[in-house]
C-alpha cells in the first residue's frame, strides 16, 4: 500500500482550506445582498405608509376647507 507524500497531502489540505474560505466569502456576499434587498423592501414599505398617511392628512385638511 502506498501513501501520498506529505507535500501532496499538505497541498491538498491547503487547496481545501482555500476553497472553504472562498465558499465562506461567497456566502457572506450572498447574505449581504439578501440583507440589502430586505432593507430596501422595508424602506419601501415605510415610505409607502408615510405617503398614505400624508395623503390622508391632506385629504382631511381639504375636506375641512369645503
Amino acid at each position: 500500500m502506498t501513501y501520498p507524500s506529505n507535500a501532496t497531502t499538505g497541498f491538498d489540505m491547503l487547496s481545501m482550506q482555500e476553497e472553504l474560505v472562498r465558499d465562506r466569502i461567497r456566502t457572506l456576499h450572498r447574505e449581504a445582498e439578501e440583507q440589502r434587498v430586505v432593507t430596501g423592501v422595508l424602506r419601501l414599505r415605510r415610505a409607502r405608509r408615510d405617503a398614505e398617511r400624508a395623503s390622508a392628512r391632506l385629504r382631511n385638511a381639504l375636506l375641512r376647507l369645503v
